[in-house]
């Protein structure tokens, strides 16, 4: 029975997460990483449970907690994916307005513009608009005799992270020196 006991004990020690399993007592755990521990934390609650998640991060475990009567992704990840590139950029046929395709992640978008001439040495452009609400932004300036514009669009997710401006051909991700603020 010792042994058991031991066993038991050693287990709880090495995966704390087995032990929020019981209706009984309260496990409060908080992580502290880029996001800390949010005073603003989401509580989830019933007659028999009561989950409370401090950190916006990955959980103890990569899966999630569930029961006949609730589900609990394991951790923010799933509502708040990292942003992603943004694909089908485009002008409408006004020629002014630009679209492109939503992405999930978003909470906002930017725009990016930069002369076609600055191409070749590796620019990304420099914010145009920022914090745009939906798919879709207006450029109405012409430019220079003999050269061009190109455009970027980032997303910006909940937690205010900013997606990639894609990735060169080696495969190294293009930095983004001057984001929108």
């Amino acid at each position: 029975m010792a042994r058991r006991g031991v066993f038991l004990l050693a287990l709880l020690l090495v995966c704390p997460a087995f032990a929020q399993e019981s209706t009984s007592y309260k496990v409060k755990e908080s992580v502290f990483n880029a996001s800390g521990d949010p005073s603003q934390g989401s509580v989830l609650s019933s007659a028999s449970y009561r989950i409370r998640l401090d950190a916006v991060g990955d959980s103890v475990v990569q899966t999630g907690l569930q029961g006949p009567s609730f589900h609990l992704d394991g951790g923010f990840v799933s509502t708040y994916p990292p942003p992603a590139e943004i694909a089908g950029l485009r002008f409408l046929a006004d020629k002014v307005t630009l679209r492109w395709d939503p992405e999930k992640s978003v909470g906002a978008y930017n725009l990016y513009r930069g002369p076609l001439t600055a191409l070749a040495g590796g620019s990304t452009g420099s914010c145009l608009q920022a914090t745009i609400a939906g798919e879709a932004a207006t450029d109405q300036a012409t430019p220079p005799l003999g050269d061009g514009y190109f455009y970027l669009t980032t997303a910006r997710n909940r937690l205010d992270e900013e997606g990639t401006k894609g990735y060169r051909s080696s495969g190294v991700e293009r930095p983004n020196p001057l984001p929108c603020p």
